[in-house]
């Protein structure tokens, strides 16, 4: 299971924030209009408090008393309820437009991030994802890139138009008494302040809450996964109780990030409030003393409100920030991850390709100071088959890895046709090789689709060809479409030693002069296995062919067999002269017919 861990607060915000800027700035002309029609929203919204107040102007100069009501210009007063009316609903509808036109570029920006993230996947070594589990890969790209989505359509906009009316409102309170003006600036180091320190605190529990997402995602799919295998060993409880471990730190992690968030827009309204109280005492005192009019002072107090609203909004939005920030740090972490070494500039296309593959003085380790395999010699000839056989974590599959260029060697040299891989390109040594492996995969689509994957314009007699070798032709034409009949994701609704018929079918069409098999029949009964290693015989002549297999049975018409043990190969030769040898073969092999 894996395990929880506390992220530590995140490193570069401000790099993260400025990379998502670079993904805004392809949208250029589309943020030059939201910012006009926000300015030009907000103009209008801040002339309704000077509006209400000319309205309230308009009685105070009638006077005070029921005498003064006959006196009150009415006319003048709905005059300016109308205009209110008019700006107010004005503002509303571009407000409107910037938030739909601010949806679809977050959108965009969404649709490019997870293009950027997938291209990046694509390119890194297997290694990366030997490190990672799927479900934290998953939850980058689906998760935490929807937090910033979620981010950019409404609290961008938000804080924008919260800039705008802070800015207007401060001008207007000016203009309108400096005396009360300082009134209010005076509360606002303190929310700057307050803002400040719980940045500090809020930031590293979002990133936390990020990682206890991805962990649990990971958890998720890994369990999934195992589902036929849970039930069987009837572990369902112990899952759910070790899901409850991990479902407990995410949501703790969550409320830990929410309560410090919710208390920001809190503390901000009750400053804002001290604010209004102070505004209403020394506003109150300025209008016995003749200093101050009502109008003034009716205006003052609704400028003051529009500037304390966006401010406590604000303090809202810089919570989810924080969150999407952190969220956005992941991925970009994700895009900056190292990549597969390019191809050397001088690298060549390996063409023509004969098979002739050479292991010399080949060593290795996944970490360089733990070595797996020392001094590794191999000589396959074209057209020959190499088994590679010994006990689990011989270092079996560690070969085939460095042979398809997954991992490069620590020492010595791999040559195919006389030329070091390291020389060649990537995309021309893997196109070389056809693989078929013991974890089988299909994807989603026809069965023709997935026999067809690899080999570009195949036609349909030659993937039927390619079935029948595979033996399993038979069974696609008792299917209702045929080679026409979808299959689930991960071929969810055919048999495992279907799927992995399929996928030999699939390397018996590819057209590759090099075969890697690492326990192709694993999941077939004996009888079929006979008849499909018959016909790969066949389709494999001229064809060099690494094979990797448990069952000694099926590889004693073997050219080469290396048996690996720890990491050494310590004897090779052909089935009859190895079980001569009375050594380390001959005890596996016997090991499986006692």
């Amino acid at each position: 299971m894996a395990n929880v861990s506390v992220m530590k607060k995140p490193k570069d915000t401000k790099g993260a924030l400025r990379r998502i800027l670079t993904y805004l700035a392809n949208y250029k002309l589309l943020l030059l209009l939201i910012i006009v029609l926000c300015v030009v929203s907000n103009i209008l919204a801040l002339l309704g408090p000077n509006l209400a107040g000319d309205a309230i102007g308009t009685i105070e100069e009638a006077g005070i008393g029921k005498a003064a009501v006959g006196k009150v210009n009415f006319d003048r007063i709905w005059y300016y309820v109308k205009c209110m009316l008019v700006v107010y609903v004005a503002s509303s509808l571009l407000t409107l437009l910037i938030n739909v036109i601010m949806v679809r570029v977050s959108k965009l920006v969404a649709r490019n991030m997870r293009r950027d993230v997938f291209n990046k996947l694509m390119r890194l070594p297997v290694g990366y994802f030997d490190r990672n589990p799927a479900g934290d890969i998953i939850s980058r790209v689906s998760y935490d890139i929807d937090v910033v989505s979620t981010c950019l359509a409404t609290d961008v906009v938000s804080i924008l138009t919260s800039v705008v009316t802070v800015v207007g409102s401060l001008i207007m309170m000016l203009k309108t008494s400096l005396v009360l003006s300082i009134v209010v600036v005076i509360t606002i180091p303190l929310s700057v302040c307050y803002t400040m320190w719980m940045r500090k605190k809020t930031q590293p529990r979002y990133s936390k809450r990020s990682k206890n997402y991805g962990v649990m995602n990971g958890f998720v799919e890994e369990m999934l996964s195992g589902q036929k295998t849970i039930q069987a060993y009837a572990y369902e409880d112990k899952v759910c109780e070790n899901f409850d471990k991990v479902n407990h730190a995410a949501a703790e992690a969550y409320y830990d990030a929410e309560h410090y968030g919710i208390s920001i827009g809190a503390t901000m309204g009750c400053i804002n409030n001290i604010s209004l109280a102070l505004i209403a005492m020394f506003g109150a005192t300025l209008y016995m003393l003749g200093a101050a009019s009502l109008r003034q002072i009716s205006k003052f107090v609704l400028y003051s409100r529009k500037f304390s609203g966006p401010i406590n909004e604000i303090a809202n939005v810089i919570n989810e920030l924080f969150s999407a920030l952190a969220a956005a740090e992941r991925v970009f972490k994700l895009l900056d991850e190292p990549e597969e070494v390019t191809d050397s500039p001088n690298a060549k296309v390996l063409e023509n390709v004969k098979g002739h593959v050479e292991l010399e003085h080949v060593s290795f380790g996944y970490d360089p100071d733990r070595i797996i395999l020392h001094d590794l010699n191999l000589n396959a000839e074209p057209g020959k088959l190499i088994a590679i056989v010994g006990p689990t974590g011989a270092g079996k599959t560690t070969i085939i890895n460095l042979l398809m260029r997954f991992y490069d060697v620590n020492g010595g040299r791999i040559l195919v046709d006389g030329g070091e891989i390291r020389d060649y390109t990537r995309s021309s040594l893997r196109g070389a090789y056809a693989m078929v492996l013991q974890d089988t995969w299909v994807f989603q689509g026809t069965i023709f689709e997935n026999i067809a994957y690899g080999k570009e314009n195949a036609t349909m007699d030659e993937v039927v060809r390619a079935a029948k070798a595979a033996h399993i032709h038979s069974f696609i034409m008792r299917l209702p479409d045929g080679y026409h009949t979808v299959i689930g994701e991960d071929g969810g609704n055919i048999s495992k030693g279907q799927k992995q018929l399929l996928t030999i079918a699939r390397a018996m069409l590819y057209d590759a002069r090099m075969l890697i098999l690492d326990e192709a029949t694993s999941n077939v009964d004996t009888g079929t296995e006979r008849q499909v290693q018959k016909a790969m015989r066949e389709l494999m002549r001229d064809k060099t062919c690494f094979t990797i297999a448990h069952r000694l049975s099926t590889i004693q018409h073997a050219d080469n067999i290396l048996v690996v043990d720890h990491g050494d190969v310590v004897e090779q030769g052909t089935h009859e002269s190895l079980m001569k040898q009375k050594g380390f073969y001959y005890k596996l092999y016997a090991a499986q017919f006692d």
